[in-house]
């Protein structure tokens, strides 16, 4: 099977630590401000703003405006990668899905920083855990990073683990089982739409990243 999953959210929180990112990035880059605490909580509060669910809308590119494409948010990224933890284990729970033959592939949206997914995912140590690394939004919409992977992998059955499940909406094929894993701070959205999910086929539903071996068994018995 290919096994795709998310980051944020999903393989690790990169979400609780938002706040203490900002302060860090303003003491670094703009240490004679006043009121750091105050400007992080106002900037979390616009990060969080950008993180509310687009059902079904993730079918163009696009390119972060000007002001997010700067040093203080590069700045605001590596600090966030250097607080962000690892959800349940997930670095082994990755090492023993390639064991077991799975095809393991980083399947996620890019950062306002154009190669900054894939630095934080150096930073955290699970890169080389992927047989692949296929980031979407800048360069590819979802639909044809979707077409990469089975250009690439052919059309065995797609298990994609995302705490977004709206991302979903639209996307894959029959072949496809779609796996929300069930992450509060983007969970909270999907609760005021939870009749949303309904356009979701195959959708399976895991609070905890190793029950992914049991929506794996399911789908082998069909």
């Amino acid at each position: 099977m290919i096994i795709a999953f998310d980051f944020d959210g999903t393989l690790a929180d990169t979400y609780s630590c938002i706040e203490e990112a900002f302060l860090r990035a303003l003491k670094k880059r703009y240490p004679w401000l006043p009121l750091k605490g105050l400007w992080a909580k106002a900037l979390t509060g616009i990060e969080n703003y950008f993180e509310r669910p687009t059902f079904g809308s993730h079918r163009k590119t696009s390119r972060p405006p000007f002001f997010l494409r700067t040093k203080f948010f590069e700045a605001w990224f590596e600090e966030r990668a250097r607080l962000s933890k690892p959800i349940d284990d997930a670095p082994e729970l990755l090492r023993k899905l390639r064991e077991e033959g799975h095809t393991v592939i980083s399947f996620s949206a890019e950062d306002f920083i154009d190669g900054m997914k894939v630095k934080r995912l150096k930073m955290m140590g699970i890169y080389d855990l992927f047989d692949d690394v296929i980031v979407f939004g800048r360069e590819m919409t979802i639909a044809e990073a979707f077409d990469l992977v089975r250009s690439k992998y052919g059309n065995d059955t797609f298990i994609w683990v995302d705490d977004k499940p709206w991302r979903f909406v639209g996307h894959g094929d029959e072949n496809t089982e779609y796996v929300w894993y069930y992450f509060p701070f983007s969970a909270r959205f999907v609760e005021k739409n939870r009749e949303r999910l309904a356009l979701i086929p195959r959708l399976h539903v895991i609070r905890d990243l190793w029950s992914l071996f049991d929506v794996i068994e399911r789908v082998k018995r069909g």
